[in-house]
């Protein structure tokens, strides 16, 4: 019960579908190659990152059985040190988990509940990544912070149409705007000018479903966060009650 209400909280789990600077470019009319470096060049700018916070505000349709879309809102608030510091709180109207990572236990915290659960972790973020989703399910959110720039090509020619829309702003802050497509998803995502290509926003859009379901993120970023180490060490609040995260089964032949 406790693993299912953890995992629900994972976000973002598409991909950008961005690689590395020494891809081929796509042999397709239809995709802007310009729109396709700028992705590359913000995927390896994110992977130079050593310390940031990120903050997100996201919103997300649920399609109802009638085909009607509601929409949903929650924050994100994620703290990271690599390789090997990370928090994330997330609040939503009706959870509020926090994720812990200090480079030797992971913990989730369900706050509202008062319940968590500590487990041996690895030695950084990128095998923590890892072993959550392959022995406990579990996602992290913003997940795709440490994954973008790490696709392949086979991932990059998923993509059939990329456009640059034009100079737009988010929050204040000037971008450039771009539009991408491939199969069953539309997504537009808004990467800042100048110096520091961070993402700034992504609007993504189900194709597939007649609603055409969005989810939309907007980021705001600090480069240059205060903290210590005991920000990523959990001390359980008073009556906190230890439980145990669920591992997947995995039959003699390898499958869960």
């Amino acid at each position: 019960m406790y693993r299912r209400l953890f995992c629900s909280v994972a976000i973002l789990s598409f991909s950008l579908f961005v690689c590395g600077q020494d891809s081929p470019a796509p042999k397709n009319p239809n995709i802007d190659p310009n729109a396709m470096a700028t992705l590359d060049k913000m995927g390896h700018y994110l992977r130079t990152l050593t310390t940031f916070q990120v903050k997100s505000v996201q919103t997300t349709d649920t399609v109802l059985d009638n085909g009607q879309a509601i929409q949903s809102t929650r924050t994100i608030d994620m703290l990271a040190a690599r390789p090997n510091r990370l928090l994330v709180d997330i609040k939503s109207d009706d959870e509020h988990p926090i994720f812990l990572y200090n480079g030797k236990n992971f913990t989730i915290y369900a706050s509202l509940l008062n319940y968590y659960a500590t487990v041996p972790a690895p030695a950084t973020i990128a095998e923590l990544i890892g072993k959550l989703q392959d022995r406990y399910e579990i996602d992290l959110p913003l997940v795709d912070v440490f994954m973008w720039g790490a696709g392949d090509s086979a991932e990059r020619q998923s993509i059939t149409s990329a456009i640059d829309i034009g100079s737009s702003s988010v929050e204040g802050t000037t971008c450039e705007q771009y539009a991408f497509r491939q199969d069953g998803l539309d997504w537009q995502i808004w990467i800042q000018q100048g110096d520091y290509p961070l993402p700034r926003k992504l609007v993504l859009t189900t194709v597939t479903d007649a609603a055409r379901p969005r989810h939309t993120d907007v980021l705001t970023w600090n480069l240059a966060p205060s903290f210590n180490d005991l920000a990523f060490t959990f001390d359980p609040p008073e009556g906190a009650q230890k439980i145990a995260i669920a591992e997947l089964t995995t039959s003699p032949g390898g499958t869960k």
